[in-house]
């Protein structure tokens, strides 16, 4: 055979590869609302950069006729390329062969790129859209899972790992995502879920749709399965960019530093007007979080899971942090399960790759209740403690109106590891509010009574002073000069070098 005759077989062979299960199959996808695997590569990563691995692999199943059925590439898409010039890898599930369902072969290439994003320090990325184990492979297809999940758990806390469902992803082809550290889902177009609506009907009597089970709105809402939903596939490999923008490409680098065009001294008159004069008057602690950072913007995680708590990411002079509040505007700001695992979760991310944690504290205690106490509120709320006391990243935390009893210990308070704990002049660090903490006391005292000592007990401690009196606040601050005083903590804690004692892992409470 002639060289240019080699050539010509080669690209007719590499043409046809990159179809997946054909154009028919191609069709069908797009006529469903999806993008092919290829099409969701080409948007994810740097135009141009995508390298990929294992084109040719196929099958080795002679079962069930599936000797007849081999497709290049096996349903999986797998290779490096890069984001904002920065080295990434990703594989892709191809619904067009085979519906995506995961084989023995084609796992083993996943676990190619899950080693090599290990080895070479760089974020890995999984783009969902399966119809789950293959069936006719048995055993060998779950074995398959098996070893995705090892490398998933191996990887977490060095590399970040990143899973869009762009589709469905059932059954225990779940618990890859769940393993990874953040979740993306589209609206009404992908769905997750152990066990499908068919198989709950049968076993519960339940009647449930897919929708319901497993959607979008479902997991980032109840479940808090999902960190982010968008509304389109396009939206959702853009939001994956803009995430690992804030983030590092491994556990022993920095995120990247942006050059910041936002005045460091920038004052904003509007906050020492934000927090009501009526304690007990809600307020968006938005309103205090984003005009105190680069541009005013933050970057929201699990924006609709648990909203008495915000999380996610925004820049200060031109560094990643992680913000982690209470929301007063939604349930008074109270820590509850979710709130807890919400935060937990996060700051422990920050930590593992790097990334000082603000803390933006109005929190008046942890919700009471039959429900949240038979449900584990001291399990879950002892998460909060654990996660900011084993964090050895820079801690800043900012008090700027309640931080009442155990809620005001755990939110990063000094003696659970604050670098440098402020608070405004309106702040109130007491047992709990004055109402409460007189009837207590003063339980059989006049009506009139009672009334005169509250007033002495807000003016003894709905204030920073008797904290600040003992070093548990470093600084009172102006609302006013928020944005200089964070920017100057965390110059200050920079270098900060802290380890915590040699052991194999604690254990956490779950």
């Amino acid at each position: 055979m002639e060289r240019e005759e080699i050539y010509r077989e080669f690209e007719e062979m590499d043409k046809r590869a990159s179809l997946g299960g054909g154009i028919d199959k191609i069709e069908k996808q797009h006529a469903n609302g999806h993008m092919t695997a290829r099409e969701r590569i080409n948007i994810l990563l740097d135009k141009g950069t995508f390298n990929e691995l294992d084109k040719f692999v196929t099958h080795r199943c002679n079962d069930f006729g599936m000797e007849k059925k081999q497709i290049a590439g096996d349903g999986m898409v797998t290779g490096y390329g890069k984001i904002d010039g920065r080295l990434v890898f990703v594989y892709a599930y191809d619904f067009t062969a085979h519906g995506g369902s995961l084989s023995e072969t084609n796992a083993a290439k996943i676990v190619k790129v899950q080693q090599l994003a290990l080895k070479n320090g760089a974020p890995i990325i999984a783009l969902n859209d399966s119809g789950g184990a293959r069936i006719q492979e048995g055993v060998s297809s779950l074995a398959g899972y098996a070893s995705i999940f090892y490398n998933n758990t191996i990887a977490s806390g060095v590399i970040p790992q990143i899973s869009a469902i762009l589709g469905p992803c059932a059954g225990g082809a779940c618990y890859s995502p769940a393993l990874t550290d953040f979740i993306f889902m589209v609206k009404e177009n992908s769905h997750m879920f152990i066990t499908g609506p068919d198989v709950v009907k049968t076993v519960t009597n339940e009647e449930v749709g897919k929708e319901e089970l497993g959607g979008a709105l479902t997991h980032s809402s109840k479940s808090g399965v999902t960190h982010f939903m968008c509304s389109t596939e396009e939206e959702t490999l853009m939001s994956i960019r803009e995430l690992l923008s804030f983030i590092p490409s491994n556990n022993m680098d920095d995120a990247p530093l942006v050059p910041c065009s936002d005045d460091i001294h920038r004052v904003n008159e509007a906050l020492q007007t934000v927090i009501p004069e009526d304690p007990n008057m809600p307020y968006d602690i938005k309103d205090i979080i984003e005009p105190v950072l680069d541009n005013q913007y933050l970057f929201e995680v699990m924006s609709h899971f648990a909203k008495n708590a915000v999380v996610g990411f925004g820049r200060l002079n031109g560094r990643s942090v992680g913000i982690v509040a209470n929301q007063p505007a939604f349930l008074a700001g109270v820590l509850d399960i979710d709130a807890s695992d919400k935060i937990a979760r996060f700051i422990r991310f920050c930590d593992c790759f790097n990334i000082p944690v603000i803390t933006f504290e109005d929190v008046p205690g942890f919700l009471p209740g039959t429900m949240q106490e038979h449900n584990g509120i001291i399990r879950h709320g002892a998460k909060i403690v654990y996660a900011y006391a084993e964090a050895t990243v820079p801690k800043i935390t900012l008090i700027t109106r309640k931080a009442y009893g155990g809620a005001y210990i755990v939110m990063g308070s000094k003696l659970i590891g604050g670098d440098v704990n402020l608070a405004y002049p309106q702040a109130e660090i007491a047992v709990m509010g004055a109402e409460g903490a007189v009837n207590i006391l003063y339980r059989k005292a006049t009506d009139e009574k009672k009334q005169e000592i509250i007033s002495e007990y807000e003016s003894k401690f709905s204030n920073p002073y008797r904290a600040a009196e003992r070093g548990l606040i470093d600084e009172v601050i102006m609302p006013r000069d928020t944005r200089y005083k964070l920017i100057q903590a965390l110059e200050m804690a920079h270098n900060k070098n802290q380890s915590n004692p040699p052991k194999k892992h604690g254990n956490m409470p779950l």
